[in-house]
């Protein structure tokens, strides 16, 4: 049944195993909605069982969108979210159905809620040249660099973090303008506050790493490990968001005869608790707006906001 008289988006964040995909299901069914995904990894069609996407017949009882669209080979950005993400909000209400924005990616709720910065597309070729660079020299001369011709943004970064100096580079070098600077030209936010309702699904943390470890076991019964076997034999760039889905590095670590099947889902369930440590601090500090509700009480304090 679609529901009359609710307009507002219905936002469901949380950490990973927290339940957030069972609860948006159980609200599209009963207020008509659309569940649209907000997860950074779900949107890639290679890692199904991995990632924990709900699964065909999940998706055959309510609309479900963003999900799994997108080739392992795309570095898919927050930009190309937040553009993808409008489209499905303009269908979800032109159909009359309730919008639910569901998933873990702390970045993609505050990009749509509080808008996203500016920067341009990259040219592949200058993508490329800064990915040769920090592969040939390594990540402290990539960080040097970007020292000289970004200071503000290479004081902000981690030495280490190869993924966003990299980024920090392309930008500099693609415009001329520092990351920072393109941040302070932001685009207006999809969800403007008061057209939405947000709620942060907060387990209590034993029992949470507990469904965390057991989840990442089902994973591998369930085919997780071939995911990764085809994923693998397609030899994309190790930097590529994919390829650094929680268990993924670690497994293609045990495929090549690196590590055993048990160490690389030791640390494929130690990253994935480190993450949701992780999500915890991000939400609590980046949008407190979210109010953090139990499990058990998520259901009726949904319902006691959309009545």
């Amino acid at each position: 049944m679609i529901s009359k008289g609710v307009s507002k988006a219905v936002l469901i964040a949380g950490p990973t195993a927290s339940g957030k995909s069972a609860l948006a299901l159980d609200l599209a069914q009963k207020r008509g909605g659309t569940v649209i995904n907000t997860d950074s990894m779900q949107v890639y069609r290679d890692l199904h069982v991995l990632t924990a996407r709900p699964t065909p017949e999940q998706e055959a009882l309510m609309p479900h969108r963003l999900y799994g669209h997108v080739d392992a080979a795309v570095n898919f950005s927050a930009g190309s979210y937040v553009t993808d993400a409008a489209l499905a909000l303009g269908e979800a209400r032109a159909q009359g159905r309730v919008p639910i924005l569901v998933g873990g990616s702390g970045l993609y709720f505050k990009a749509i809620t509080r808008g996203l910065s500016s920067v341009p597309p990259i040219p592949s070729e200058v993508r490329e040249s800064v990915r040769a660079r920090l592969e040939r020299d390594g990540v402290a001369a990539l960080h040097a660099e970007l020292v000289r011709r970004d200071p503000v943004s290479a004081e902000r970064l981690k030495p280490r973090d190869r993924t966003r100096i990299a980024r920090a580079l392309e930008v500099v070098e693609a415009t001329g303008r520092s990351i920072t600077d393109w941040h302070r030209d932001g685009l207006p936010p999809l969800l403007p506050q008061g057209e939405f309702v947000a709620l942060f699904l907060a387990p209590e943390r034993e029992q949470l790493y507990a469904r965390i470890d057991a989840r990442f076991d089902a994973m591998l019964k369930a085919g997780a490990l071939d995911e990764v076997a085809a994923l693998a034999a397609r030899h994309l760039d190790p930097l590529l968001p994919a390829m650094k889905a929680h268990g993924v590095p670690a497994l293609i670590r045990y495929l090549n005869g690196e590590i055993t099947l048990q160490e690389a889902a030791e640390i494929g369930r130690a990253d994935t608790r480190h993450y949701a440590k992780r999500q915890f601090t991000w939400f609590r500090h980046q949008l407190p707006d979210f109010e953090w509700v139990q499990p058990e009480a998520a259901r009726g304090w949904l319902e006691a906001k959309l009545s």
